[in-house]
């Protein structure tokens, strides 16, 4: 097992500013924004002025309630990109009815390692679950892929496509679904899939308004991923945003499915700030077969 702590360190469009006091001050390529932040209770290292300078936007509310107040020369809607050294992709982003913009900075620790598991197993079927706006897709669709991209809700799979498409890329297949309902139907139907990705909510809807509740189906969605999961080639990727689970707990729930011989990683996604500092986001685990 080798326990890491994972942080967006090639993503340079993005920065997180400062934190502290229930928000952070994030640079999201050419906007700078304040969001809530529950696990920020100390206090920032900016004055509040300092923020108030360079915000073009910020989110007034509870997590997941409220409205952006724009100031600044801010816009709704713009582009990003994120470059490293192997891979490349541009994002659509969007100030939401909710805090978010589109995207998690801090899974880009992630993409590469999609990207080049993707690419290292010839044919690779990806099925990434939970999918939002398709950052895990389109590295594994960049790493040569078939991609299964699953979402609940509409209007974030037409956000995926776009984003799809500001890649000049193609053919990911969409799919509109309950996460645990379908992986039970390709379990039954026999598919396996060489790449998963998961990324559940602590809470969640489904499209026909299935009810997802990570604390009570986290048993039975991992078990279903493992079951599907092809065991001679593989890589798995999941994030869980809840603190209740630690990267003991992802570890111990997948590691009765994947193969004997795997390099295993797990521990905590996070975002420096100042000083040797980190902003804690949430655990993960990923493992691919040797």
């Amino acid at each position: 097992m080798n326990y890491k702590v994972l942080s967006p360190s090639a993503f340079t469009e993005y920065q997180l500013l400062d934190c502290g006091n229930g928000e952070k001050l994030e640079r999201f390529g050419q906007q700078t924004l304040i969001r809530p932040e529950k696990q920020a209770v100390w206090s920032p290292q900016l004055t509040a002025e300092a923020w108030r300078q360079v915000a073009h936007a910020r989110f007034v509310g509870s997590d997941e309630q409220g409205k952006w107040e724009q100031v600044n020369g801010s816009q709704s809607t713009w582009r990003m990109q994120y470059r490293s050294s192997v891979l490349s992709m541009s994002f659509l982003l969007k100030l939401t009815g909710y805090k978010h913009v589109g995207l998690f900075p801090e899974q880009a620790a992630h993409w590469d390692y999609i990207f080049q598991s993707a690419r290292a197993i010839k044919g690779a079927k990806v099925l990434n679950l939970f999918a939002y706006t398709g950052a895990a897709s389109l590295a594994a669709k960049a790493g040569g892929a078939d991609v299964v991209h699953l979402e609940g809700l509409k209007q974030i799979v037409a956000w995926a496509k776009n984003n799809m498409e500001i890649n000049k890329l193609e053919n990911i297949r969409w799919l509109l679904e309950d996460a645990i309902k379908f992986v039970h139907r390709e379990y039954k139907r026999g598919n396996k899939y060489q790449g998963i990705v998961l990324d559940p909510p602590n809470y969640g809807m489904g499209p026909g308004g299935e009810r997802f509740v990570l604390e009570d189906q986290i048993g039975e969605l991992i078990d279903g991923v493992n079951a599907i999961l092809d065991k001679n080639r593989f890589f798995v990727v999941c994030n869980s945003y809840s603190f209740k689970f630690s990267p003991l707990t992802l570890g111990n729930l997948f590691g009765k499915g994947r193969g004997e011989r795997a390099e295993v990683e797990m521990g905590e996604l996070a975002t420096p700030f100042a000083n040797g500092q980190y902003l804690a986001h949430g655990v993960f685990y990923r493992a691919r077969s040797l």
